[in-house]
């Protein structure tokens, strides 16, 4: 019984679904249903509500819904509000640009190097700018990793120079030069005001300054990064949350074999 059931209701959500015309799901399919929080510039009280609701549909929600709000300081508010989005998408119009890699383990990319490098590549990683977060950048390259995934220092065939956080781009390429890095590994948490993207497009021309860059896999991580944006900047892959570091593992070997050829 319960498993006819569970077809049916399978079979009639199939019917209700429309890839062209998605929209949020709540209680039921395409009612648009969402939740948003914002904090607005003003005092609680009736006329913050209001204006709240009047945001919201301008937003494009429907029958807007303020369930909670909080005077966070003078002349601050938080708010929580319920709607109903207006709007849909077309889902299968939708080409987002990924990093290709093949997904490989702690051992296979050992593996993989050892049989088509044949040496040890040299990683340089760091938080560049004034950026001084370095959860992210550890939880790749620190041998205890994070999560039960190993950091690239603990692979046999990387040889990796974490420089920690708030690192200059100067001393970070001089540093690349130094060792003769082979990959850099840049994170960036601190996003305000677009800071992180005049940082990293100054790495950038500083590599090509000093004429390396095309020597060189260049790869960002961070909450806010994609591999869009990545690229965008003149960086060979962008890394966001749920990364780990057999996913940049991979991707540096399997990268490097691609461009240069493997052993020589």
């Amino acid at each position: 019984m319960s498993g006819g059931l569970y077809s049916l209701e399978k079979k009639d959500f199939n019917k209700t679904l429309d890839l062209k015309a998605i929209k949020p799901y709540g209680d039921a399919m395409n009612d648009g249903k969402v939740q948003v929080s914002f904090t607005l510039p003003v005092s609680d009280g009736g006329e913050a509500v209001e204006a709240a609701k009047q945001l919201m549909k301008k937003m494009g929600l429907d029958n807007p819904m303020i369930v909670y709000h909080n005077q966070l300081t003078e002349a601050f508010t938080f708010f929580i509000g319920y709607g109903e989005c207006v709007h849909t998408i077309d889902y299968t119009s939708i080409k987002v640009p990924k990093v290709e890699v093949r997904t490989m383990t702690m051992e296979e990319i050992d593996e993989f190097i050892e049989k088509n490098i044949g040496r040890k590549l040299v990683i340089v990683g760091a938080t560049t700018g004034t950026d001084a977060h370095t959860v992210g950048l550890d939880a790749i390259l620190n041998m205890k990793g994070f999560a039960g995934h190993y950091g690239l220092e603990r692979y046999k065939w990387f040889e990796v120079y974490n420089m920690g956080s708030q690192v200059p781009n100067e001393d970070f390429v001089a540093k690349a030069i130094e060792v003769k890095a082979d990959a850099l590994l840049v994170s960036q948490t601190v996003t305000a005001k677009n800071v992180h993207i005049k940082n990293l497009t100054n790495l950038i021309e500083l590599l090509e300054a000093e004429g390396i860059r095309k020597d060189l896999i260049v790869v960002i991580g961070g909450p806010r990064i994609t591999h869009e944006l990545a690229k965008e900047l003149g960086f060979d892959a962008g890394f966001g949350p749920g990364t780990f570091a057999e996913d940049v593992g991979a991707y540096i070997a399997q990268e490097w074999v691609r461009r240069f050829g493997g052993k020589k």
